[in-house]
């Protein structure tokens, strides 16, 4: 139908961090070995299901970057512009990176562990000059240019996480996808959160509660006005979705 359009996304498969209950955030890590087979099993589900892609959109952190590459080499589609961008990255996780969820959930408490984790506004400590990760982080490379010093975070809300990915998202994809373009973005649970919450035009509290899970696909149907035509769908059987979102959603709770 014409005015009709389809945006697939994933949130990267599992990285070394998520399969320690870590903060990550800004920090680089790399995929664990069930992340490099959820986004094979990714790339198997798009291949079974004949998508192809004009571009793709990803992060600047490997994790996002990897599960793209396997993606595309696997359904045999690597010769596509790929964009990568800060903008995509996850949530920045301030003074709480590299601090395990579970851990710091008995330390401070659950209930303070679910407000940096899942209030809308409320950010985590900022990440100070003495922190562990400041230096890889900050003096990395691939911030050289981009973001300006003045927009480099040093934590972030969902709310300021969304406020430095939309413009990306209105600016970049949506004039390609009115193109015609058909386009994956392989990004972070929070900054897809973000993009999901400004097309369902989602409440501060329900986003809050939506667990992305790590390395299944999802598509949206979109119109012309770029509002969403019907619910999300995963690219996996019910089952493994709700017990992958599960996981997710358990993840600040101490042991």
């Amino acid at each position: 139908m014409p005015g009709k359009y389809k945006i697939v996304m994933i949130r990267h498969g599992e990285s070394e961090w998520n399969q320690k209950n870590l903060f990550c955030g800004w920090y680089d890590a790399d995929l664990s070995d069930k992340g490099r087979e959820e986004a094979s099993a990714a790339a198997k589900a798009l291949k079974n299901a004949g998508y192809k892609f004009d571009v793709a959109h990803t992060s600047v952190l490997k994790r996002a970057q990897i599960t793209l590459q396997t993606i595309l080499e696997q359904i045999g589609q690597t010769d596509i512009p790929v964009n990568k961008t800060w903008r995509l990255n996850e949530r920045h996780y301030g003074g709480l990176t590299g601090l395990n969820k579970a851990e710091t959930a008995a330390k401070y408490g659950e209930a303070q562990v679910q407000i940096w984790r899942r209030s809308f506004d409320t950010p985590p400590p900022a990440m100070e000059k003495d922190h562990p990760y400041y230096e890889a982080i900050v003096k990395d490379p691939r911030y050289a240019s981009d973001p300006k010093p003045e927009e480099f975070p040093m934590f972030e809300s969902l709310k300021l996480t969304i406020e430095r990915t939309l413009p990306y998202w209105n600016n970049v994809i949506v004039p390609q996808i009115k193109e015609g373009k058909n386009i994956i973005i392989a990004a972070h649970g929070n900054s897809l959160r973000g993009i999901v919450k400004h097309l369902e035009e989602m409440s501060d509290a329900d986003i809050m509660e939506l667990n992305l899970p790590t390395g299944i696909p999802f598509v949206y149907e979109l119109d012309e006005n770029m509002k969403p035509d019907g619910p999300m769908t995963f690219l996996g059987d019910e089952e493994t979705v709700k017990k992958a979102m599960a996981a997710v959603a358990a993840q600040g709770k101490a042991k």
